[in-house]
Protein backbone atom coordinates (compact mmCIF):
# COMPACT_ATOMS: atom_id res chain seq x y z
CA UNK A 1 0.00 0.00 0.00
CA UNK A 2 1.42 3.34 -1.07
CA UNK A 3 1.31 6.10 1.50
CA UNK A 4 2.87 9.55 1.62
CA UNK A 5 2.83 11.04 5.11
CA UNK A 6 3.46 14.76 5.51
CA UNK A 7 4.35 16.53 8.73
CA UNK A 8 5.75 19.83 9.95
CA UNK A 9 2.95 22.24 9.19
CA UNK A 10 1.64 24.74 11.70
CA UNK A 11 1.19 28.38 12.59
CA UNK A 12 4.16 30.72 12.14
CA UNK A 13 4.62 34.48 12.15
CA UNK A 14 5.61 36.36 8.99
CA UNK A 15 9.35 36.10 8.48
CA UNK A 16 9.51 32.80 10.30
CA UNK A 17 10.52 29.34 9.13
CA UNK A 18 9.06 25.86 8.92
CA UNK A 19 10.36 22.56 7.61
CA UNK A 20 7.93 20.14 6.05
CA UNK A 21 8.73 16.44 5.73
CA UNK A 22 7.12 13.74 3.61
CA UNK A 23 7.89 10.08 4.20
CA UNK A 24 6.97 7.67 1.43
CA UNK A 25 5.90 4.09 2.07
CA UNK A 26 5.33 1.35 -0.49
CA UNK A 27 7.24 2.84 -3.44
CA UNK A 28 10.76 2.57 -4.82
CA UNK A 29 11.47 6.09 -3.63
CA UNK A 30 14.70 6.67 -5.54
CA UNK A 31 12.87 6.04 -8.82
CA UNK A 32 10.37 8.85 -8.21
CA UNK A 33 10.46 12.56 -8.86
CA UNK A 34 9.25 14.24 -5.69
CA UNK A 35 7.50 17.58 -5.37
CA UNK A 36 5.60 19.87 -3.06
CA UNK A 37 2.40 21.59 -4.08
CA UNK A 38 0.04 23.91 -2.25
CA UNK A 39 -3.61 24.84 -2.42
CA UNK A 40 -5.81 27.53 -0.94
CA UNK A 41 -9.62 27.49 -0.89
CA UNK A 42 -11.12 28.26 -4.27
CA UNK A 43 -7.85 27.96 -6.13
CA UNK A 44 -6.17 25.19 -8.06
CA UNK A 45 -3.32 23.24 -6.56
CA UNK A 46 -0.01 24.78 -7.64
CA UNK A 47 3.51 23.42 -7.89
CA UNK A 48 5.91 24.89 -5.34
CA UNK A 49 9.10 22.89 -5.80
CA UNK A 50 10.29 19.69 -7.45
CA UNK A 51 13.36 17.51 -7.02
CA UNK A 52 14.20 14.92 -9.63
CA UNK A 53 15.58 11.44 -9.20
CA UNK A 54 19.05 12.83 -9.86
CA UNK A 55 18.64 15.65 -7.34
CA UNK A 56 17.97 18.46 -9.77
CA UNK A 57 15.56 21.07 -8.43
CA UNK A 58 13.13 23.65 -9.73
CA UNK A 59 11.01 26.22 -7.92
CA UNK A 60 8.04 28.43 -8.53
CA UNK A 61 9.16 32.03 -8.88
CA UNK A 62 7.17 33.03 -5.79
CA UNK A 63 9.37 30.89 -3.51
CA UNK A 64 12.79 31.09 -5.18
CA UNK A 65 15.45 32.09 -2.69
CA UNK A 66 13.19 31.33 0.28
CA UNK A 67 12.30 27.63 -0.03
CA UNK A 68 14.63 24.66 -0.45
CA UNK A 69 13.60 21.15 -1.43
CA UNK A 70 15.84 18.21 -0.55
CA UNK A 71 15.54 14.45 -0.51
CA UNK A 72 17.13 11.62 1.47
CA UNK A 73 16.70 8.41 -0.49
CA UNK A 74 17.97 6.23 2.36
CA UNK A 75 14.97 7.26 4.50
CA UNK A 76 12.41 7.75 1.71
CA UNK A 77 11.97 11.36 2.79
CA UNK A 78 11.58 14.65 0.96
CA UNK A 79 11.82 17.95 2.82
CA UNK A 80 10.73 21.51 2.15
CA UNK A 81 12.60 24.12 4.15
CA UNK A 82 10.57 27.32 4.11
CA UNK A 83 12.22 30.56 5.25
CA UNK A 84 11.10 34.19 5.25
CA UNK A 85 7.50 33.06 5.20
CA UNK A 86 4.81 35.46 4.03
CA UNK A 87 1.08 35.53 4.61
CA UNK A 88 0.55 34.51 0.99
CA UNK A 89 2.36 31.23 1.70
CA UNK A 90 -0.61 30.17 3.80
CA UNK A 91 -2.03 27.01 2.23
CA UNK A 92 -2.37 23.27 2.56
CA UNK A 93 0.88 21.75 1.35
CA UNK A 94 0.87 18.40 -0.42
CA UNK A 95 3.66 15.98 -1.22
CA UNK A 96 3.64 14.24 -4.61
CA UNK A 97 5.57 11.26 -5.94
CA UNK A 98 5.71 10.83 -9.71
CA UNK A 99 7.04 8.05 -11.90
CA UNK A 100 4.82 5.76 -14.00
CA UNK A 101 2.14 6.51 -11.41
CA UNK A 102 1.42 9.54 -9.26
CA UNK A 103 0.71 9.56 -5.56
CA UNK A 104 -0.37 12.30 -3.17
CA UNK A 105 -0.13 12.80 0.55
CA UNK A 106 -3.02 13.95 2.72
CA UNK A 107 -1.69 17.49 3.09
CA UNK A 108 -0.45 19.59 5.97
CA UNK A 109 -1.72 23.06 6.85
CA UNK A 110 0.71 25.98 6.90
CA UNK A 111 -0.61 29.24 8.30
CA UNK A 112 1.50 32.40 8.26
CA UNK A 113 -0.06 35.04 10.47
CA UNK A 114 0.79 37.47 13.23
Amino acid sequence: QVQLVESGGGLVQPGGSLRLACVAHGIAFKEFHMSWHRQTPGKERELVAVIGRNGGTNYDDSVKGRFTITRVDSTNTVYLQMNSLKSEDTAVYYCNALADSAYWGQGTQVTVSS
